[in-house]
């Protein structure tokens, strides 16, 4: 934890361990040409001031005046390091860096883990069977999932874009109500309104996934600054892609997170693709992480794949965006083994061996497991005992899903308004109108009366 704290640490001090410093100030940042390198020499040509009078004045910029023209490049950083743990072998690099975490809760990190990861191979053939309509995988990124939920606490509000059923997991949401939700069943505590994987849980302070793409972000900024107004000794933390960062909304909400001092937690998955995008087709710049200084936002990168990089990094941005009120930006490299979704086929833009490496040489569950065995905590029997009982369970969540009844039809116009008004009151006499007269048509018996 001492490197992440010294990374995130001192502000703006810092980020210059990260390679970043104030962008700004031409001494630091500035480059005359695209092969030129920037060195100490560049503090000659900033001016010498007789007087106060002479200093730059400018309010929007902390900035001295300079004599050469010279423009800032892109390339000027030349790249955010990764932090990470442990290797791919599960060593630990810095045993300074070991979050020395006890074997009971490293045991829940690898079951959650792979307990993710059946669930999700058994919902995705469910899909493919017609069970369902629609599924994402998580695939080669449960690392980010569970290394995060397990640095916050119980009560800081989580916003996620769609692919972060594990943090959900973690907290507690049981396999029936992950398969109530994509069923659309009666169990759903969603009434089964929403499209799968768009889950909720108020009692886990998960707020319900929606659609559009990047609307958390902002959302999650005025939830953060409530918690600040209310001096709550609450976090925020908001989930997305690399994709959505591209949208006008990550822009808004990293914006106002940093001149509203918000106590959030920004997470990037970084998993390489945009749907069928790749990163470089999305940004010139160095990933997301590097976008946060600009912003004036504390950043950093780790190892998504390493699910102590992960923890260490989230815990040390909990504890600092509370005590401070500041907001943190955490990139996660990853890489999204699976197909976007069920409506995607990702054979069609990336090659069977670039998955294979990710899913055969850099899994974090894989990571971990090696980790598990260096320290005498499992074994192979335990492991296929493990596998097994984790399927019975998820099986037996599957059969009951298969056999719950659909919500009550009346469902539709409940739940939004306190008194449901008149033009809905005329859709619902309506709707029973017509169910009187064709009802044999349509598989009512299916459905809660």
């Amino acid at each position: 934890m001492a490197a992440v704290a010294r990374r995130l640490g001192g502000g703006w001090s810092g980020l210059r361990s990260l390679g970043l410093g104030r962008i700004s100030r031409p001494r630091l940042s500035l480059a005359g040409g695209a092969q030129r390198t920037l060195t100490t020499s560049h503090a000659v040509h900033q001016q010498q001031y007789t007087s106060l009078d002479e200093k730059p004045q400018f309010p929007g910029a902390s900035a001295e005046f300079v004599d050469r023209l010279e423009f800032i490049q892109p390339n000027v950083i030349s790249g955010i390091p990764i932090y990470r743990v442990m290797d791919r072998q599960g060593q630990i690099m810095n045993p300074d860096e070991d979050p020395k975490l006890p074997k009971d809760m490293v045991l829940k990190f690898y079951q959650k883990m792979t307990l993710l990861n059946t669930m999700d191979r058994i919902l995705y053939e469910s899909q493919r069977q017609g069970r369902i309509s629609f599924y994402m995988t998580n695939y080669g990124e449960e690392g980010t999932h569970i290394g995060s939920a397990a640095a916050l606490e119980p009560d800081d509000l989580v916003f996620g874009q769609y692919r972060e059923a594990g943090v959900l997991m973690y907290r507690g949401f049981p396999l029936e109500l992950f398969m109530a939700q994509c069923y659309a069943s009666a169990n759903d505590v969603g009434k089964g309104r929403q499209m799968p994987v768009h889950y909720g849980s108020k009692d886990l302070r998960f707020v319900t996934i929606s659609s559009p793409l990047a609307t958390q972000i902002p959302q999650a900024v005025g939830a953060a600054y409530a918690y600040k107004i209310g001096q709550e000794d609450r976090a925020v933390i908001c989930y997305f892609g690399e994709g959505a960062a591209s949208e006008g909304d990550a822009h808004a909400g990293f914006n106002f997170s940093a001149t509203l001092e918000c106590p959030i937690i920004f997470f990037c998955r970084n998993n390489g693709y945009a749907i069928s995008t790749p990163t470089h087709e999305q940004y010139r710049g160095d990933g997301i992480a590097a976008r946060g200084p600009g912003y004036g936002i504390i950043s950093i990168r780790v190892d998504g794949n390493d699910v102590f990089a992960v923890y260490n990094a989230t815990k040390e941005a909990r504890r600092r965006a509370v005590a401070e009120n500041q907001p943190f930006l955490i990139e996660a490299m990853t890489y999204r083994i699976g197909h976007h979704s069920t409506s995607d086929d990702s054979s069609a833009y990336r090659s069977v061996d670039e998955v294979n490496y990710w899913d055969k040489q850099d899994h974090p569950i894989s990571r971990l497991r090696h980790y598990m065995v260096n320290k005498g905590w499992w074994d192979e029997e335990q492991e296929k005992a493990w596998r097994k009982q984790s399927r019975k369970r998820v099986m037996e969540a599957f059969e009951e899903a298969e056999r719950a009844l659909k919500p009550k039809l009346d469902n539709m116009f409940t739940d939004v308004y306190e008194e449901i008004p008149v033009h809905l009151q005329k859709q619902h006499e309506s709707m029973q109108r017509h169910l009187k007269m064709y009802g044999e048509h349509y598989p009512l018996d299916h459905y809660e009366k």
